[in-house]
């Protein structure tokens, strides 16, 4: 067989055996809901939280939420540092280059994370140059912000909630580079073979309203579904009217996140399917552990480091999509029960259980905008 199938079949098994380890974890026997047979208030409408509420409008103009294809672009390896251990690792497979997504406020520091590995084994690159590119505001053509250098493990403080386990840059945008408000596509190309990974960042000012969604099972067709969508090769199905209740609230101006216990492998294949079914183009933030954060403590855990995260950002998500309780103690700051969605959730939670996200489409079309167009 040759070599780089026999790699991409170890690659999945991996994968599959982290989503076993999750899939154990969320079989548990559920705990009785909190008020299951509750009727929810339509979302958007919670008196308690007038300050917070969402669909308050007012919130100047709205800036553009671009798909961000990325244009056209070329670059010539200049060649390894390190010939002979850098030419080892990569000879162990393909590339498995991931950045890290994130929202940044206007004029405050930007730090672009990226992984760099090859193989089956997720092989570190170590020592390497990694050129940085950006595509401003998704329009127009690549411009260079600099240069970093691949770390080995533990050699950078925790930035962004990220533990440095090596093969990563920590690129800090010179002051006079910084991207301005609006979505960006950053390029990370190694130098040494011109392999690289795409990344993106979303500048915004504090109070901007966001909205967060879990994938796994919230918009793909089923928890498990991932598991076997890699080993086949397919992109998993979605919910019925969960694309069109997302990019309504995206059409009103809220900025869109997926944060997924996915280990961060698995970024690309979230991208896709957030693409390929319909969503509206957001951020996607996997988790950092080569396994993902699959057990339902670990991912709360994980989610709910993300969410005070934004909330560093001055970012509270306006609303919350999940189907698990984990999910469910994530989102405990999200203002208004009401705007905590779960989909078929079963065990605990705080929030509105749905069956169909078909139920919201009728409220969220009468959300005011919450930014002028």
């Amino acid at each position: 067989m040759d070599l780089r199938l026999l790699e991409h079949a170890a690659m999945r098994l991996a994968f599959l055996a982290a989503f076993a380890v999750g899939c154990s974890a969320a079989a548990a026997p559920p705990s009785e809901q909190v008020d299951p047979a509750r009727e929810a208030a339509p979302a958007g409408a919670d008196a308690d939280d007038d300050d917070d509420a969402p669909g308050g409008g007012g919130g100047g103009a709205c800036l553009p939420l671009r798909d961000c294809e990325a244009a056209p672009f070329s670059f010539t390896p200049r060649g390894w540092r390190h010939t002979i251990t850098s030419n080892a690792v990569t000879a162990l497979g393909s590339p498995r280059h991931r950045g890290r997504d994130f929202f940044a406020n206007p004029g405050a520091p930007q730090t672009i994370i990226g992984k760099f590995t090859y193989g089956a084994n997720d092989k570190d690159l170590v020592d390497e140059e990694v050129d940085v590119f950006a595509q401003a505001e998704c329009d127009g053509d690549w411009t260079k912000l600099g240069t970093a250098i691949t770390t080995k493990d533990g050699a950078h403080a925790t930035v962004d909630g990220v533990e440095d386990d090596g093969g990563r840059i920590y690129f800090d945008i010179p002051a006079d580079k910084r991207l301005g408000p609006g979505r960006h596509r950053l390029r990370l190309v190694v130098a040494g073979d011109g392999t690289f990974a795409d990344t993106f960042i979303d500048v915004v000012p504090e109070g901007t309203k966001v909205f967060v969604s879990d994938v796994d099972g919230t918009l793909t067709s089923s928890e498990e579904v991932e598991a076997a969508a890699l080993l086949g090769g397919f992109t998993p199905e979605t919910h019925a009217s969960a694309p069109e209740a997302l990019r309504a609230l995206a059409a009103k101006g809220y900025r869109p996140l997926y944060l997924t216990a996915r280990p961060e492998m698995l970024t690309e294949r979230t991208r896709a399917f957030v693409a390929e079914r319909g969503f509206p183009p957001g951020l996607v933030r996997t988790s950092p552990f080569t396994t993902g954060a699959f057990q339902s403590e670990k991912a709360a855990r994980f989610k709910t480091a993300e969410m005070d995260l934004l909330a560093a950002k001055g970012l509270t998500p306006a609303f919350g999509f999940g189907n698990k309780t984990s999910d469910s103690n994530a989102y405990a700051k999200i203002p208004g029960e009401q705007n905590r969605i779960f989909y078929k959730i079963e065990g605990e939670f705080s929030g509105r259980r749905i069956e169909s996200y078909a139920e919201l489409l009728p409220a969220f079309a009468e959300l005011a905008a919450v930014c002028t167009p």
